[in-house]
Formats: structure tokens, sequence, C-alpha cells
């Protein structure tokens, strides 16, 4: 009722706006002619008169219902990635003396990770929580909080600082952290911290892995879609503390290996005014999810055989991913590809299902509809997959590799950290277009497309500021000792 009711005012403001002068100039005109001239007119166009009017007034009515319904624009105004402190750094090395201490009677676990990390494209930069160094580990709640409040607070100060928001001007609020769902949850934390308004629409999004950052994107689009002149907030992260994993189910020790700190915070508007400020806009956003069991539980939350609770990761994943990514390309392709792309697609689609004609399936060229791709650096494995399936160069997935050697698996934050590498390397042009790809437990594949509005300079901040003249790096597939 409340959108309604804010929409029939906008309605009406627009009305008004261009109703009033018309009519105004209007009279005036006919007051300058004089009574007696004015007697004539009215006398020989009395009905003329009154169809231009009506006719007149049914164009603006048409006008204003076309501008209501039409949709919003949301623009990405800015985005500030969390930087870990320096003294939080987990080099392999370190890694791997930590689990021969405390695993000293499980040499085969600790040999295991050992080669995990030796392949998984992760570099010595990486940084895990203090209470995740400690030997053994102290993943207590208490912790958790600790390492969420540094997160969320040093990207929100940064990204207010750095967009000129006050806080009363946030008027929605979205977080996603996929395992910690504290209560109160952990958009409270935010409010209370930063004593937001008293009617802002907040949301907490738990459980939904990897893919959480553009599910809450979706969300914010939609509530800025009926929530005319308002900027959303939306923060992304997955707190490392309470996701380590004590025992020696090997499908659980892997995100000991991969999962490592990190966070962003994005300011969405649709405000016209917010236009030219803004550094990109939402083009598409398309969510696929696929419904079996063995992609329902192909990343899980559980307890082993000995009862310690961790996050198991199936041997199927790639192909659950690939088959995830294949469904989000049906949807997303006649959004993005040009028509050329198309029709050879439809071919030999036609070729293949109909005729039983032996065709390989063809493979679009994403790259003749983006110039830049940010696809979630969830493992080595993943990115080669999606490289090898989307026919990209090694330069087309640098940033996801090199956000995953320099911060490891960041979760949902990993896209927000892969564009600012981009930006970085000054690279992101205006009129550029940027695919986003996301994966998630359930099983979920997510798609965005950003269209840049001006060409950025180089960042004077960030998280690449002190290394990015250092990458790209070759990634070694050997672990030095």
């Amino acid at each position: 009722m409340a959108s309604l009711f804010n929409s029939a005012k906008l309605g009406y403001h627009v009305l008004a706006f261009f109703l009033i002068p018309i009519l105004m100039g209007f009279l005036l005109k006919i007051l300058r002619l004089g009574p007696d001239h004015i007697y004539e007119i009215w006398s020989s166009l009395h009905f003329d008169l009154l169809h231009i009017l009506g006719s007149f007034l049914m164009i603006i009515f048409i006008a204003t219902i076309y501008y209501m319904s039409k949709p919003h624009s949301v623009y990405l105004v800015n985005l500030s990635c969390f930087r870990p402190p320096a003294s939080y750094r987990l080099p392999s090395a370190t890694f791997i003396e930590h689990l021969r201490l405390y695993e000293k009677d499980n040499p085969e676990i600790v040999e295991f990770q050992r080669r995990i990390m030796q392949r998984s494209g992760l570099g010595d930069e990486t940084c895990l929580a203090p209470s995740n160094l400690y030997i053994p580990p102290t993943p207590t709640l208490e912790a958790s909080r600790l390492e969420a409040d540094l997160i969320l607070s040093s990207v929100i100060d940064d990204l207010l600082k750095k967009t000129g928001t006050e806080t009363k001007d946030i008027d929605i609020l979205i977080v996603n952290c996929g395992i910690f769902s504290p209560t109160p949850s952990l958009s409270d934390m935010v409010i209370n911290k930063y004593k937001l308004r008293s009617n802002i629409r907040s949301f907490n999004l738990s459980g939904m892995g990897c893919s959480a950052s553009l599910i809450s994107i979706d969300l914010a689009r939609d509530l800025l879609q009926v929530h005319p002149n308002s900027c959303a907030l939306v923060v992304s992260t997955e707190i490392t503390t309470p996701n380590y994993y004590s025992g020696n189910d090997r499908s659980m020790v892997l995100v000991n290996c991969l999962f490592r700190m990190g966070g962003a915070a994005m300011l969405l508007s649709n405000k016209r005014a917010d236009r030219r400020r803004s550094k990109y806009q939402l083009l598409n956003l398309v969510r696929t999810h696929k419904a079996d069991d063995e992609a329902y539980l192909c990343i899980q939350q559980q307890e082993d055989p000995q009862g310690i609770k961790g996050v198991s990761l199936s041997k199927n994943l790639m192909v659950i991913a690939g088959e995830a990514l294949k469904s989000n390309i049906t949807t997303f392709g006649p959004l993005v590809l040009p028509a050329s792309e198309q029709l050879l697609f439809l071919f030999t689609l036609i070729g293949r299902k109909i005729l039983k004609l032996k065709w390989k399936p063809y493979i679009p060229d994403f790259k003749q509809a983006f110039e830049h791709f940010c696809i979630h650096a969830g493992g080595r494995g993943v990115i080669d997959e999606m490289q090898k399936k989307l026919k990209l160069s090694d330069e087309d997935v640098e940033a996801s590799r090199m956000t995953l050697h320099r911060f490891g698996n960041i979760s949902s934050s990993s896209i927000w950290y892969e564009l600012k590498y981009i930006e970085s390397k000054g690279r992101m042009k205006k009129g550029d277009r940027v695919w986003q790809i996301a994966f998630g437990s359930g099983f979920k594949c997510n798609s965005a497309v950003w269209k840049c509005n001006c060409t950025i300079m180089t960042p004077t901040d960030g998280p690449w500021l002190d290394c990015v003249d250092s990458y790209p790096v070759s990634i070694s597939q050997t672990l030095d000792h």
C-alpha cells in the first residue's frame, strides 16, 4: 500500500510539473486579447477548444503512466573492499607447519592438505582471522562477532567516506553472509553501530553460498523499483572464524585450504542525480537454481562421523557448476548476445536436436558482448572450468586468478575484488560491459551485467593499492619449502 501511495504521489507531481506551467502560459495569452476578442474566439471555437484541451490532458496522462511504469535505472555509485591487516597473513608454509603441530597424530590428513595447497592457486598473502591462526584454532562466537564487526565497519566506513553519503540517506540495507548467522543479525549490528533510520528496510541473507552477493543486488534492484529516489547499501562477506573444520574428513578440510577473509560494500541508487557520479549501471541480472538432490547436496554444512561440524564439498562440484552455467546461459544469452551469435546458436541447436546431426554444441562468443569478466574465484578448478567452457583467454580470467592468488576464496565478495583489480589496472573505460558470474550452494548460478558510466582513473586506495603492480603473476603448481 505504501509503495502504491508513493507511486501515485510521484505521478501527481509529474502531472502538476508539466501541466501547470502550460496552463498558466495559455491563460496569460488569452487574457491579453481583451474581453471582446475572447468572447468571439470562445463562440467560434467552443467545441474545438474543449477537444484540444481534452486531447492534451490525455497525452499528459498517458505520458505520466508510462513514466511511472518505466523501470528505474539502478546505479552502482561506488564500492569498497576489505583489506585485511598484514598481521593476519597466512603463508602456505605457515599453514602446513601449524597443521603438523596440532595434527601430529594424523600425518595423512596433513599431507592431503599440503597437496591441496600446492594446486590451490593461493599465494602467501592471503589472510585469516586471528582466532584461526592460533594453535589449535579457537573458533568462538565472540571471535566470530569481532571478525564480522571488523570487516563490516571497515568497508562501510570507507564507502561512506568515498561517496560522501550520510547514514540518514540510506533507505535500504542488505547484508549477506553464508554460514555465520547470529542473533541479533549482522544487519542489526550495522543498524545499531551506525544508528540508521528507524524506518530503514533491512534484510539479512544467510545460507546462500558464494552467489549471495548477486542475490543481494537482485533484491536491492527489486526494492529500488518500488521505492523511488532511494539508496541501498549492500554488504557481502563470509566470516571465516566459525568455518574452521578440525576433523579428518577429506571433503570437509578443503574449506580450511581455500577460504580466506574478505568482504565488500556497495552503494546502489535509483536517483537521477546519482547518475553522473556513479561508476556503473546495472543492465541485466539473471538467477538460475538447479533443483535436484545431487546439486542440492554438493555443498553442505554437516557433521562428520565424529560429530564435528563443517562444510563438505562434493567431487562432482565442477560438473554441477558446468550444468548450472549452461542453464544460466540459456536464459542470459538472448539478453546480451548480438543477433549473429544468437542465430549461430539457434542453427546449431536445430541441427543437433531436430536434424540429429553430429555437430558439437556451439559455444557463443561472449567476448562480443563483454569487455571484462569477473568469475567467482572459488578455486583454481572453478576458474579453469569456466575458462574452458566459455572459451576465454588468460587475460579474460586474469582478474579471477589474481584475486584467488592474493586473497583466496573470499566467497560472495570475490567478484567485487575482481572488479577492483580491473579498475586498478586502468582497464575500465566508459561504455565497457562487465559480466559477473557467481556460483553458490543449493545449487545456484547467477549472472549480472554492468555498464561503465565513465572511464575510471587508477584508484589511489583499495585492496590492490600496494600490490597491483606486481600482478599478474605466474601461478606455480608447487609449494616452496
